[in-house]
């Protein structure tokens, strides 16, 4: 791959509303961020190849609303590792998928946001947080590896 969106999934409703984590659905607001994550892709020229998302439900449904900005969108591939992945896990899983082209990878803080901290800066430590529904759009320079990767485009709704 030659370039990563990751976007972490857009406000979703509080736990004590669903009791379920796994379950919890986006709020309105959270659908209006992935919809608009969608169209700040749309419009920026940013279309992945392949689409990878957490099964949790508010991260399908922003991964789904957010590719159903795009024509030509590729089907979503839902990975149970995604969920409550460190950047690690999230790296050995991009891995798999390292033929060239864009993968968009839609998950949860704070293994989005110490991913991209990972790439970029080389630490998963110096993170600087993303907040629900934001997206970072990575150039890599090579092989997926810490300190790898340019930040091409950081967005938040």
């Amino acid at each position: 791959m030659h370039e990563l969106i990751l976007l972490r999934h857009a406000e979703a409703v509080p736990i004590e509303t669903s009791g379920d984590d796994q379950q919890r659905p986006l709020s309105t607001r959270g659908q209006q961020e992935a919809q608009a994550a969608g169209r700040w892709l749309a419009s920026h020229g940013v279309r992945p190849g392949r689409a990878l998302s957490s099964p949790a439900r508010r991260a399908d449904e922003t991964a789904r609303l957010a590719l159903a900005a795009l024509s030509d969108a590729p089907a979503l591939q839902l990975a149970p590792e995604i969920y409550d992945a460190s950047p690690g896990e999230l790296l050995a899983l991009l891995d798999q998928y390292g033929e060239p082209g864009t993968v968009m990878l839609v998950g949860h803080n704070p293994g989005i946001e110490r991913l991209v901290a990972l790439l970029v800066e080389g630490r998963s430590d110096e993170f600087r947080g993303m907040p629900p529904g934001a997206l970072a759009v990575l150039h890599l320079d090579g092989a997926l590896e810490p300190g790898n990767a340019r930040l091409d485009a950081f967005w938040s709704p």
